[in-house]
């Protein structure tokens, strides 16, 4: 067995790595361990985050069937843009969380949002307090050196916030976490990163709290992703990149009226990143071909969507345009496969090539046992075959007496499909449930 030099994997890695890909989601770190392929689309995102930087803005939908590695992606391009030096935010819609709605679902959004908020030192979220900490730190080194008062400088360096659609009462709470940060209040301070992370519910507790008469409600999430846009770059930071991930459930609302109300809003970010009146924002939004394809619920059903996100019609014949809004992950080749498949190997090794417990012929071995079990499925959607071998890397761990050629015909893989998908009936004569079906006198 040849192997070139491999670099140690902490253990801490080691095990989030393995952990996380046993049990089917995606790891939050270590991902440059065990990436393969898609050199073009992170090259594309790359791109995307440099006109962040310079104050641009820019928005993507990448495009992927359930179980290809969309999640990875984004989280692997969300670890690109931490150590760039953006903060970033992620969160996965689901019901209960939508860009839209008038029942607390799109607040609820919101703050999840900013419970995740990260920086390159806390890239695990929980960097509200300290990214306004690092503003008021800013103010306070400007005020020295300007022989001005701190509250002056933090008046003026929000003062163009102000303008902005709820601009002044966020800038009214961060002129109050400076007031708890003067006095030694911990109270105030508390209260106000309470207000910037959506969670007063009601106005009444917002104003007995810090003076301020509104809250981030479902109305305003939108304009309070811009104006953070706007505050991290005033407190040094190079943009502010937002990762939403699971927009099927966009597509998977029965409501068309609420559903149209969420495309509504992607069409106002959309307009928005490609108009240039987002400044150092960027979005990421990850989904299935069914969200944007599908002619009665996906984003093809919303006329003005569907005119800007069309695809390059010269984009055929095996050429692709990455630079355009929508970036289809290429599924993995075997080959492809098979390098995965050897980085895993070493994770589990803990990058230690003598330790690893099966040879370049088991690789081989597994992936043909793969292929005759699901077909190409096994490498194009590889959630399952990847769970399938660290399984069977666990147990040759767990029992150094058994061979891996014993154990390889035992591994039962299936394919992999997204079970929330199956029970929506897609029939061009199946109504939505707001439509009227019967009516009887």
């Amino acid at each position: 067995m040849t192997s070139t030099p491999q670099p140690a994997i902490r253990p801490r890695e080691r095990d989030a790595i393995l952990q996380s890909l046993r049990a089917g989601v995606v790891p939050r770190i270590g991902q440059q361990h065990i990436q393969v392929g898609r050199a073009n689309e992170v090259r594309a995102l790359l791109s995307d985050i440099a006109r962040i930087r310079d104050g641009g803005s820019g928005f993507r939908f990448v495009i992927g069937e359930y179980g290809s590695g969309k999640t990875f992606f984004m989280n692997l391009v969300r670890s690109i843009a931490l150590q760039q030096k953006l903060v970033t935010v992620h969160a996965d819609l689901s019901p209960e969380r939508r860009l839209y709605a008038t029942g607390g679902q799109a607040r609820s959004l919101y703050a999840e949002l900013m419970r995740n908020i990260s920086t390159r030192a806390m890239p695990d979220g929980g960097a509200m307090a300290s990214i306004v900490e690092r503003f008021i730190s800013q103010a306070l080194a400007a005020a020295r050196a300007n022989g001005t008062s701190p509250e002056d400088e933090i008046r003026a360096g929000l003062a163009h916030l102000s303008q902005l659609t709820g601009g002044y009462d966020f800038a009214e709470v961060i002129a109050r976490y400076w007031d708890g940060h003067d006095r030694g209040n911990e109270q105030i301070k508390n209260d106000a990163v309470r207000w910037l992370r959506a969670e007063f519910t009601t106005r009444t507790d917002a104003r007995n709290a810090l003076g301020v008469r509104t809250i981030i409600d479902d109305s305003t999430v939108y304009d309070h992703l811009k104006l953070m846009a706007r505050f991290v770059r005033l407190a040094g930071f190079e943009g502010f990149f937002v990762f939403l991930d699971e927009m099927v459930n966009l597509y998977k609302l029965t409501n068309t009226q609420a559903r149209n109300a969420n495309y509504e809003q992607l069409l106002r970010i959309v307009n928005d990143c490609t108009q240039g009146v987002a400044s150092g924002l960027g979005f990421l939004f990850g989904g299935t071909p069914d969200f944007l394809m599908d002619p009665r619920r996906g984003l093809y059903s919303y006329q003005a969507l569907q005119s800007r996100l069309a695809e390059n019609s010269f984009a055929r014949d095996g050429l692709i345009d990455y630079s355009g809004p929508v970036i289809r992950l290429a599924n993995l080749t075997p080959e492809d496969f098979y390098v995965l498949l050897g980085k895993l190997r070493n994770v589990q090794a803990g990058g230690n090539p003598d330790s690893w417990l099966i040879p370049d012929e088991g690789l081989r071995a597994y992936m043909h046992h793969c292929a005759t079990r699901i077909g190409d499925a096994y490498f194009r959607t590889p959630r399952t075959t990847i769970k399938g071998f660290l399984d069977l890397l666990a147990i040759l761990e767990q029992n150094p007496d058994r061979a891996w050629s014993d154990l390889i015909e035992g591994a039962n893989i299936i394919a992999d499909t997204d079970p929330q998908l199956v029970a929506i009936d897609r029939s061009p004569g199946t109504p939505d449930d707001d439509d009227l079906s019967t009516f009887t006198l």
